[in-house]
């Protein structure tokens, strides 16, 4: 237990040092500062400026930034779709696979481009070389790099006053991509080569197998096909970008996408990387740090609440497990100990749930376990992460500006105890902001519980489960989780590639993904045009831990009590059955 104890606390350490610079970093590189790249990319800046038209000296409304932003992603959209109808007709296809399903590829199109990833298919035998670079690996990208310009757009509406601009989409997208995820990207994947992660554009290898397996029909397998392909490139960005799309079925638990324990925690680290170091960024750009830093705080105590939770049920197993002693629950030098079902031996319980804890809290959806073989209560934290709004760090820009949207919530509602007009950062919160940010916290759990609701009426759906009672509807109500939360993550019992499901998740990651962001553009919006007001005896401090108290019940509130009667009828009746 203490080795477990320890690797868990390294884990976070490591992740925090790393985020410090790195906010730094972003901060200035969004503020268009001088950095130790700007004598090699301010000319490619420039350059991409001068071929696209843009007018980088252009200061954007919010209406204006948010058309940019929906018609930038409409068109991503319409090229994703016709790579996955067409890929059979198009280069780079060197297994020959034809184009995918219309509703397959309205689903991926809509993961894909919402940062979501989830995927309804194997990547190895459904995708094209061509379809996974151009296609996915490119919305990897500008889909991460969307949601952290409309955070920057939101910080720049609280830091301006009595102004009607709140940036330009343009110029930030190009920074952020060029600046900020190109380079780290790049780096990651590089590490990844070295630990043996393929990168190639070879045909798929065949090879014999060194022990024949017989099926239970009498058929001897002799032979495995080893897939290849450009998987290092992407999955660096679906780590740093909080994407999660595997480029092999399995994802990070395939030992091709994810073979040693240094590239284990090279992914697990990149996955939360940008979302805790641009909470640093956020208060270095509102020149108050210690607003950063009480945001930092409520998302890690959240978040080591539940990797406790997590590491917990899974390192005690189930009684079922322990029953007579058919399994031994203490780790030994010889076994991991615990609930080792679902599981890469050559991980254990403290990585497999770190990497779960992680991958949840953040909206990324990349796994090395197999989350539906997790305890019932350790099942319960990854949906209850998802189910918060991906708040506890959450995606690329979109887990901040959620939080914000929960902070002003919770400046107003305290603003109404003390019978003051609620502040927040020196801008004053009325209406409007109220039912936006509204908007912004109750988005996830109407999509997920509506969409859940009516999936448990389709007969198609029920065919497609592989377990019922509790457990089943887990499987259902965990993966409209994951499309609400952008996370992409699933419980994998459940057969998500039926025109129904393609469908209904598929709309219900975009809505979740763009209401959302609409709603945070338009409080940027109303917060640019307004004055700071001077700070008085009745302000409330948005930065000590009475706030941070407050923050965290809101979020609690909002998010948990608006799932428990689903979590009740799916992982909660399902524990109390195990240890009945």
């Amino acid at each position: 237990m203490s080795n477990q104890i320890l690797q868990y606390v390294l884990y976070v350490a490591i992740l925090v040092a790393l985020a410090i610079p790195l906010g730094k970093y972003i901060g200035k590189v969004m503020n268009g500062e001088k950095t130790f790249l700007s004598k090699v990319l301010v000319p490619v800046e420039n350059f991409a400026y001068k071929i696209l038209h843009v007018n980088k000296n252009e200061d954007m409304g919010w209406k204006k930034y948010a058309v940019c932003c929906v018609l930038f992603s409409a068109f991503g959209f319409a090229i994703l779709f016709f790579l996955n109808m067409a890929q059979g007709f198009l280069p780079l296809n060197p297994e020959g696979l034809d184009g995918t399903s219309w509703h397959l590829a309205y689903n991926t199109t809509s993961s894909f481009v919402s940062n979501t990833n989830w995927q309804s298919y194997s990547g190895e035998s459904t995708l094209s070389y061509l379809t996974q670079m151009l296609g996915l690996t490119v919305q990897n990208f500008v889909s991460a790099a969307t949601g952290i310009v409309v955070l920057f757009a939101l910080i720049r509406g609280f830091t301006r006053e009595k102004g009607t601009g709140i940036g330009n989409f343009w110029v930030d997208m190009t920074r952020v991509v060029w600046y900020v995820l190109i380079p780290l990207s790049l780096v990651v994947a590089i590490l990844l080569v070295s630990q043996g992660v393929v990168q190639n554009l070879s045909a798929y290898t065949e090879t014999s197998l060194l022990q024949p397996t017989t099926l239970a029909d009498g058929t001897v397998i002799t032979g495995q096909v080893i897939p290849q392909g450009p998987a290092a490139s992407q999955i660096a960005i679906k780590q740093l970008g909080t994407n999660g799309g595997g480029f092999f079925g399995v994802n990070s638990a395939f030992p091709l996408e994810n073979p040693t324990v240094f590239s284990n925690m090279i992914e697990m680290i990149s996955l939360l990387l940008i979302p805790v170091a641009l909470c640093f960024t956020f208060g270095r750009n509102v020149k108050d740090k210690r607003q950063g830093i009480a945001l930092f705080l409520v998302m890690i105590i959240m978040l080591v609440a539940f990797l406790a939770v997590i590491g917990v049920n899974e390192a005690n197993g189930t009684p079922q497990l322990s029953q007579d002693g058919a399994v031994s629950m203490a780790a030994t030098d010889d076994q991991a100990g615990g609930n080792m079902e679902g599981k890469e031996s050559r991980f254990g319980i403290a990585t497999s749930s770190t990497w779960a804890s992680f991958t949840t809290a953040a909206s990324n959806g990349s796994v090395n376990s197999m989350h539906d073989s997790y305890t019932p209560l350790g099942g319960l934290v990854t949906m209850l992460q998802m189910q918060l709004g991906e708040v506890i760090f959450g995606g690329v820009g979109c887990g901040l500006y959620g939080m914000l949207a929960f902070a002003i919530i919770a400046v107003f509602l305290s603003g109404l105890m003390v019978g003051r007009t609620p502040e927040y950062l020196g801008k004053k919160i009325e209406p409007f902001e109220m039912k936006m940010a509204t908007l912004v916290c109750l988005a996830t759990p109407l999509a997920a519980l509506v969409g859940t609701a009516v999936a448990c009426y389709v007969p198609s759906v029920m065919d497609s489960l592989t377990n019922s009672g509790p457990h089943g509807f887990s499987e259902v109500l965990y993966a409209f989780s994951s499309g609400a939360g952008n996370n992409g993550s699933a419980f994998a019992g459940l057969n998500a590639n039926t025109p129904f499901l393609n469908v209904a998740i598929g709309t219900v990651m975009l809505f979740v993904r763009f209401m959302p962001m609409l709603a945070t553009l338009a409080i940027a919006g109303s917060m640019v045009r307004k004055q700071k007001v001077a700070v008085s005896a009745g302000t409330l401090p948005t930065h000590n831990a009475l706030f941070i108290v407050i923050l965290i019940i809101v979020v609690l509130l909002v998010g948990a009590l608006s799932f428990l009667p689903a979590l009740a009828v799916g992982p909660i009746a399902e524990y109390f059955q195990m240890i009945g």
